[in-house]
């Protein structure tokens, strides 16, 4: 900065002053150990050389000019920042990547399957939407982790148009499983940031639920009262498809929602 060296040289030597007061400064110090009393140490400020004051001065003074004029304190500000680094987040960084491997044993689907294997092992045809094809991966659950007459769960990790969901890396999930669905225990699961609307798709009942929805309520099959974790903090689609309680869960607009639906078979 040899401007500014300049500016302040040349201040301190145009400087006036008066005659040095004695100025006596005194220092305490706590009291030593064993009950000693305390230490007073006295520094005559008058000791310093009249230059390393009137330097001090000088300085003080021209910080305070510089500081009230706004492009000198753009110029500091300059200079302060190629010594320092300030950081401005100005957009949520990128989500990091998922650890590799399976999506859904990270999700707390079950055991990873087959189409084949898992429709062996339940009652019931797997409905699956054309729209969105053959899933990735395939997830059973077994009772008494699952309802019963256990329950699937379709992984599709990417498709167009369907974002990811930044905190799982899944596009889309659906989940079935045997069992009814009743409105009263919609009240249980939203939040005030969260919507449901009736909707009807091919003949089947179902519930349009728009925000996070973080618990999912109904009855299995036994008729037992089933609460489940939604594993995507986005919109869901709950639709009763002829005595299978189906899920989908995705960053899914109700138009894209209700067509996936439409496609079940």
């Amino acid at each position: 900065m040899p401007d500014l060296e300049q500016q302040l040289s040349a201040l301190g030597s145009e400087l006036e002053w008066p005659p040095t007061p004695d100025l006596t400064g005194v220092i305490h110090l706590p009291a030593m150990r064993g009950g000693g009393a305390p230490r007073r140490w006295r520094v005559p400020l008058t000791a310093m050389p009249r230059w390393a004051l009137a330097a001090a001065a000088a300085i003080v003074l021209a910080a305070a000019g510089l500081l009230a004029d706004p492009p000198s304190r753009e110029a500091i500000a300059n200079w302060v920042n190629v010594h320092t680094s300030f950081q401005r987040v100005t957009h949520l960084a990128t989500p990091s990547p998922q650890p590799p491997g399976p999506l859904g044993t990270r999700l707390g689907l079950g055991g990873r399957t087959t189409l084949l294997d898992a429709q062996k092992e339940i009652a019931w045809h797997i409905a699956i939407p054309s729209t969105l094809g053959r899933p990735d991966e395939v997830y059973l659950q077994p009772p008494p982790d699952a309802p019963a007459q256990g329950e699937v769960t379709l992984v599709y990790a990417t498709r167009p148009g369907i974002p990811i969901a930044a905190q799982t890396g899944v596009s889309v999930l659906a989940t079935e499983a045997r069992g009814t669905v009743d409105q009263n225990f919609f009240g249980k699961m939203m939040g005030p940031d969260t919507t449901l609307e009736p909707v009807t798709v091919a003949g089947h009942q179902g519930y349009w639920i728009a925000g996070p929805l973080n618990e999912f309520f109904f009855t299995d099959a036994n008729g037992n009262f089933r609460n489940e974790t939604v594993r995507l903090a986005a919109n869901t689609l709950i639709l009763d498809y002829g005595g299978t309680v189906i899920r989908i869960e995705g960053n899914l607009t109700k138009a894209q929602a209700l067509e996936i639906a439409a496609s079940l078979g």
